[in-house]
């Protein structure tokens, strides 16, 4: 009578707990001995089918991992998995589970307990989520920033990401069903063992519910039929990978930024694995809106970027044409950075045989070191105009020196400031200063390159030092040889050494000139790869014109 009792007390306990108790015999066999309300949800063990069957389709292989190690090694198991609730398809709950073996008469058997996990654990993928975009800065770009996103969502979440960032105005435009968008594809993150995405190289055709969400600002939820989506409301393309990929649904989540639409988050489940439901919604909502904070820097960064660049390239116009010889030149901004430089190149026709070269880089990264850059370089312009042909480069670059440190004294300047004269007999006759710049090169048309330098190093950069003596190196460009000046960003590179930087340099524009590359393609082909790219490149070479 008192084991009845108790058992009654216990069961009533067990009743009245939100959790439920369950035993495994040696054989396999699940029975419920208590349970909560998420028992009547997940238990039918009369229902012919293995248990592990209501496991998500995501969690099953790690799951079945950890149930084979806690029964080989006969230790306890704790941990939440997903798991179908009875009689609907496609809906999860997460499911706290801790086991304990039970060993006597030679055998094992377990028992265990069920609690229903959800929020719990949606309050901490939350917090997760939030933690990792919380902690992600301005990015360089907005690809970069979207794919940080994508990342934090793949695969716990979803299978597949592809964020299109919206064109200025999208909000207003209408059109027929097929009609771009006005959305630019960015980067994408999919789970292993989906198909590739369709080119994205042009507008993307996005059907009337995606602009619907972008015009909306609301999120819209699509769970599609077996057999995939039937192509209502989306596009065609979007419709034949969605189909291959075996999506199940797709989320279209709006990035609002101050009031505006500036991105459209398209995420989708696929592969069997059930459609997002409301809570998940919720959660991817929460996870793209953290994108605000980082995209609204990172678009004031590409803002005065691009005004920095405008400014700069403004600057930097093409050579004058000049009998006798030829020039090429090239700014390439850093690739990987929302900075800009202060570099220039310049070259000004002094009379019908002389020319004023000069290259230059302002310490700096940013807009004021561009507008220090139009500055420097239009007083070098007009003092290498002003004092003509016969002027020394050294005595030109101390003027310069003496009036840049007057007026507001920008960082460190460096330059080289060349003048040259065409020769009696062909070829150009040239002298040079050097402001603590990289060395010219000079490839001769019959020999190895080499670069131009004086016995010592050169001279100081300007603002640095008042009244420094300067000094003047002379050279001779003869028929077919090139003259190539760059800024620093073409051989300085982190954690490499300048004198191998240089080496390299050299032996490379040998090799291109054995090619015989025209002197636009020779300077490109100078340029390191996109890899090692980390400032901002200017370089301008001539050649004195070979006869014939």
């Amino acid at each position: 009578m008192n084991e009845e009792r108790l058992l009654r007390r216990y069961q009533a306990l067990m009743g009245a707990v939100p959790q439920s108790v369950w035993v495994m015999s040696p054989g396999g066999e699940v029975t419920l001995l208590a349970g909560g309300g998420i028992a009547e949800k997940l238990w039918h063990p009369d229902a012919g089918t293995s248990w592990m069957d209501a496991v998500h389709p995501k969690d099953r292989d790690w799951f079945q991992r950890a149930w084979r190690g806690a029964r080989r090694q006969r230790s306890p198991l704790d941990t939440i998995v997903r798991v179908r609730l009875d009689g609907v398809l496609d809906r999860f709950r997460h499911i706290k589970i801790v086991a304990a073996p039970v060993e006597g008469d030679g055998e094992v058997e377990w028992v265990g307990t069920a609690t229903d996990a959800e929020e719990h654990w949606r309050s901490r993928m939350r917090e997760k989520l939030l933690a990792r975009m919380a902690a992600v800065p301005a990015a360089h770009d907005l690809s970069e920033a979207f794919l940080t996103t994508a990342a934090a969502v793949v695969p716990e979440l979803a299978d597949a990401v592809a964020v299109f960032r919206v064109r200025d105005g999208v909000q207003a435009v209408g059109g027929p069903s097929g009609a771009s968008a006005g959305a630019l594809p960015e980067r994408v993150g999919l789970a292993p063992g989906l198909p590739a995405l369709p080119p994205l190289d042009t507008d993307f055709l996005l059907g009337p519910v995606a602009r619907r969400a972008i015009e909306s600002q609301e999120a819209r939820l699509l769970v599609f039929p077996p057999g995939g989506p039937t192509g209502e409301g989306l596009s065609d393309v979007s419709v034949r990978w969605l189909r291959e990929a075996g999506a199940t649904g797709v989320a279209l989540l709006p990035v609002v930024v101050d009031g505006r639409t500036v991105a459209l988050a398209t995420i989708a489940t696929c592969r069997g694995n059930p459609p997002p439901d409301e809570a998940d919604l919720s959660l991817l909502r929460d996870v793209f809106q953290q994108m605000s904070g980082p995209l609204r820097r990172t678009m004031e960064l590409q803002s005065i970027r691009g005004t920095a660049l405008a400014l700069q390239q403004s600057f930097l116009a093409p050579p004058p044409p000049v009998e006798g010889l030829a020039i090429a030149a090239l700014y390439h901004p850093a690739d990987s950075a929302a900075e800009v430089g202060g570099d220039w190149y310049d070259a000004v026709r002094l009379s019908a045989d002389s020319l004023a070269l000069s290259i230059g880089d302002i310490a700096g990264h940013d807009l004021d070191a561009a507008t220090a850059m139009g500055r420097v370089n239009s007083i070098l312009r007009g003092l290498a105009y002003d004092s003509g042909p016969a002027a020394s480069p050294a005595r030109t670059l101390s003027r310069l020196d003496r009036i840049v440190q007057a007026l507001d004294s920008p960082s460190m300047v460096t330059v080289v400031h060349a003048i040259l004269h065409r020769g009696e007999h062909g070829g150009w006759r040239m002298a040079l200063s050097n402001a603590g710049h990289p060395p010219p090169l000079l490839i001769p048309a019959d020999a190895p390159s080499r670069f131009l330098h004086g016995p010592t190093a050169p001279d100081p950069p300007l603002c640095v030092a008042d009244r420094l003596s300067r000094t003047t190196l002379h050279a001779t460009l003869r028929k077919g040889d090139i003259l190539v000046c760059y800024t620093d960003g073409l051989v300085e590179t982190p954690d490499t050494d300048i004198t191998d930087n240089l080496r390299r340099l050299r032996e490379r524009s040998d090799t291109l000139v054995r090619r015989g590359l025209a002197l636009p393609s020779l300077i490109r082909g100078l340029l390191p790869s996109p890899h090692h790219r980390r400032d901002d490149i200017a370089v301008i070479a001539l050649q004195a014109e070979p006869d014939g």
